[in-house]
């Protein structure tokens, strides 16, 4: 049977309850392969996520001529070759279902001198790639796309690169990051101004590894020519992969649920500000600071919640979170509005369309905007839904079963292992009533 017919079954009803560590964050497991492939000696990983995202990132560096051991139990080494130390791979590197790969890697490798073309599957050669090759041209790159601006791009040998000083038209962490790290192999300095706060995940790691940046207010600069040298990197649990448990245990009576290690980064915490704008429950402890990275332990129980209109200064801080925030929206008691998330119809799917359909497929009035969704709170039946392949949509529809009054059963769920590859193990341990099916 083919893993691409991977379908979710799910019960209605139940709690969620215990103590449970979500996967490693993707984002600092995709960024401690790149610059740990990049640094002077050995670095150390440890909490990386072993999902197909991540690991296509790390097969790409092994194919560049990286040696990496691992991953074993989220355990990686990393024999790091230096700032010029990569090989052309000789054959295109496919990096899957992964935007963050692909984005990143546009940047990291324009200024390298190699030819390489990077190559993803139907939902990744879809995706908006002009947003990463209009600024890496306007520094000196030569990358080829599709007339559509898509998928495969073809990087081209240059001679060096120059510094740019960009202003992002549209707040995105993959296109800054993108445009930084290309910075690292140009003439001068390179600046990156955005409109708001997106996460800094590369900033803190390039840091981490020793690489001078200076940042004030929404710009960041570093210059070009510098050296990584390497370091140990424990990954905290992902928030998005622990929003689906937030969302869920504040929608289910009698739920009580603890989320161990999971990052607090202030550019990624807006699902937690929303929720409890929302009325929901939830108990920040443990604060820590682990690798240059915030981490807490969360404790969420149920709590009855309310409609309200979503802060647009929230939006960029909650971007990858917003399937599982429209399904407590669909619980909540009251409307609910989103407004200034454009961005989610060229994620992995049209988030909006994808989500509001499935939403009135499950008897929600959820109405699409341009830019967000207008919903109607107060429950879901059963029924079925359609995720397009994309792992967040089909995780948050998993979770509504807890607020439904019937059985969901959710298709194309294969892409969960993206991102969460023991989703259905830790989802049934903590209560939740699900089943997967290959047919």
């Amino acid at each position: 049977m083919s893993p691409t017919d991977t379908r979710f079954h799910v019960r209605p009803g139940g709690a969620l309850q215990g103590k449970l560590r979500v996967p490693g964050d993707k984002s600092i497991s995709h960024r401690s392969i790149m610059l740990g492939s990049l640094a002077e000696g050995i670095t150390r990983v440890s909490g990386f996520l072993e999902g197909e995202d991540s690991l296509a990132t790390l097969n790409a560096f092994r194919r560049m001529g990286v040696h990496i051991q691992g991953p074993e139990d989220g355990k990686v080494t990393i024999q790091g070759v230096g700032m010029h130390g990569l090989r052309g791979p000789g054959a295109a590197l496919d990096l899957g279902n992964s935007g963050t790969s692909m984005r990143l890697l546009s940047g990291l490798l324009a200024g390298q001198g190699l030819d390489i073309t990077l190559t993803g599957d139907d939902s990744l050669s879809s995706r908006p790639m002009r947003r990463v090759t209009d600024p890496l041209a306007l520094m000196g790159a030569r990358i080829e796309t599709t007339e559509a601006g898509t998928a495969p791009l073809h990087i081209r040998p240059v001679e060096s690169l120059q510094g740019i000083d960009y202003r992002l038209p549209v707040a995105s962490a993959q296109v800054k990051s993108c445009v930084l790290l290309a910075g690292l192999y140009a003439r001068g300095e390179t600046c990156v101004t955005e409109p708001a706060p997106t996460r800094d995940h590369t900033e803190r790691m390039l840091q981490g590894f020793g690489y001078e940046l200076h940042k004030e207010g929404g710009r960041v600069c570093l210059q070009g020519g510098g050296k990584l040298v390497a370091c140990d990197i424990d990954v905290p649990a992902d928030i998005s992969s622990a929003a689906f448990f937030l969302v869920g245990a504040s929608i289910a009576p009698g739920s009580d649920l603890v989320l161990e290690h999971v990052g607090m980064n202030p550019t990624r915490d807006g699902v937690i500000t929303i929720l409890r704008l929302m009325g929901a429950d939830i108990e920040v402890s443990n604060e820590r600071d682990v690798g240059g990275e915030p981490v807490a332990d969360l404790r969420v129980r149920y709590a009855p919640l309310k409609g309200i209109r979503i802060p647009e200064d929230q939006v960029p801080l909650a971007i990858d979170e917003f399937p599982a925030l429209f399904v407590a929206a669909a619980c909540a008691e009251g409307e609910t509005v989103l407004t200034g998330a454009e961005e989610l119809r060229v994620k992995e799917s049209d988030r909006i369309q994808v989500m509001a359909d499935g939403l009135r497929a499950l008897g929600v009035d959820a109405r699409p905007t341009p830019d967000g969704m207008v919903i109607q709170g107060g429950g879901l039946q059963g029924g079925e839904v359609d995720s397009h392949g994309d792992h967040r949509i089909a995780m948050s529809f998993a979770m509504a079963a807890l607020c439904a009054n019937g059985d969901i059963r959710i298709n194309d769920c294969a892409n969960v292992n993206t991102s969460f590859p023991d989703f259905v193990r830790l989802a049934s341990g903590a209560g939740l009533s699900i089943e997967a099916a290959n047919d």
